[in-house]
């Protein structure tokens, strides 16, 4: 190694004297090296940049609440729980994408059962009903122990209630198998029967007034009882768009019913919630309702509708309903042709409205609602995985926005997203 090492060193010493000039001369004589050059890398700026934050800040106060009540639960702590929910059902608190929190907490407290329950029917192969039965029994347990506890018979009685639809599906009533709508019906009923003793509570108690309109689906019921039901949960908390989506959606004909009822109750609901949000009480009842009936969609008014969504958005300023409205306008309506020619006009002029809400309304990119807005909102949707559900959302909501600033990036601009909305740079 000592040899190798002199040999290497030797080479590389500087010549010296007569030998240091020889070895100047040489080089000068030998024909220079080329050396390549990598060629200079011009690296081009997307035409379109948007924030995508991942998780959103909604999703992480959503999250929050949810994981709280799931750890206070699993540490069995319900009178703890059941205090937190009280006091956030009391309070009207709110996210601020407009989620009630006491139903977050609600949700966490069950989601372990209800996860268990769908995971189980959508096996292809259960072993045996006992998943299903295991985890709702254990919830009735706790019932028994604290039997005069509003909060607790609410999340049991949900809980029944969320089964029933993984029992049932979202199929038509005609297609669903008689041993599903026996489990469907027979979730509701005990449901109801938790709830009974509690229903002055619905009075006054947000949660408590959910929880029965969560009934209407499982009982008979006219439409009248049905609008009846939602008024009073809708006014005891109108910052709260989900019960007004929620009534449109059990008006349509196919819960038993009609469009004159339906177009009555939106424009009452715009009447009475005109302080809190224009004419957008309006929007919110026929939000999901022109998005799953043809014939709804064709007798909107269009204008009321429009001037709703412009209401809505000048009272509501945060990301997740700026994405709501511009995602359910180019995808839920946008990508809906049902050959009813005035229904799919209408949707057309809906899904117009994509462009300047993004212009005048977007910051940032929740693919997550972009994805869901292409399965129409669907609750009961089955996503086998959350990141290429989220991914494909992105990919129609990047597809979407280059379109609308296709003019500027023609024009060789570069359409970046500020907090103040989009900006259209020289590149």
């Amino acid at each position: 190694m000592i040899t190798m090492l002199t040999r290497i060193h030797r080479t590389l010493s500087r010549p010296k004297g007569q030998d240091q000039r020889a070895a100047i001369r040489s080089a000068q004589e030998s024909p220079a090296l080329t050396v390549p050059v990598a060629p200079r890398l011009s690296i081009k700026a997307p035409p379109l940049t948007i924030p995508c934050p991942d998780p959103t800040g909604e999703d992480r106060i959503r999250d929050s609440h949810r994981n709280r009540a799931l750890r206070l639960v699993r540490q069995e702590h319900w009178k703890v729980l059941a205090e937190l929910i009280r006091h956030a059902d009391t309070e009207r608190s709110m996210t601020p994408g407009a989620m009630p929190v006491a139903e977050l907490l609600a949700y966490g407290a069950r989601a372990d059962v209800v996860l268990a329950a769908e995971h189980a029917l959508f096996d292809p192969q259960p072993d045996d009903e006992t998943p299903l039965l295991r985890g709702i029994e254990a919830l009735e347990y706790v019932l028994e122990d604290m039997p005069r506890n509003p909060v607790v018979a609410a999340i049991v009685a949900q809980t029944h209630i969320d089964i029933a639809w993984a029992w049932r599906g979202t199929a038509k009533a005609a297609q669903v198998a008689p041993r599903n709508r026996e489990a469907f019906d027979a979730h509701f009923a005990r449901a109801q029967q938790i709830l009974q003793p509690f229903a002055p509570l619905a009075e006054t108690s947000p949660l408590m007034a959910a929880t029965f309109c969560a009934l209407v689906a499982g009982t008979t019921t006219t439409s009248r009882n049905v609008a009846d039901r939602y008024e009073r949960l809708i006014d005891l908390n109108r910052e709260n768009p989900g019960p007004m989506r929620a009534m449109g959606n059990y008006l349509l004909p196919r819960w038993d019913g009609s469009l004159g009822t339906l177009e009555l109750e939106a424009r009452r609901t715009a009447a009475r919630t005109q302080d809190t949000w224009g004419a957008g009480g309006y929007t919110w009842v026929m939000f999901d309702a022109i998005s799953t009936d043809d014939e709804a969609c064709a007798a909107v008014d269009l204008t009321f509708f429009t001037d709703g969504l412009r209401d809505i958005l000048s009272r509501r300023k945060d990301p997740h309903t700026a994405n709501l409205l511009a995602a359910y306008c180019a995808n839920t309506m946008g990508q809906a042709v049902s050959g009813n020619d005035a229904a799919d006009q209408n949707r057309s002029q809906i899904a117009a409205c994509a462009a300047w809400i993004v212009r005048n309304h977007l910051t940032e990119l929740h693919p997550m609602i972009w994805a869901h807005a292409a399965q129409g909102f669907d609750n009961n949707l089955r996503i086998r995985s959350a990141t290429r559900f989220a991914a494909a959302g992105q990919a129609d909501a990047m597809r979407f926005l280059t379109s609308i600033f296709q003019g500027e990036i023609a024009d060789g601009k570069q359409i970046v997203f500020t907090k103040e909305g989009p900006v259209a740079q020289t590149c």
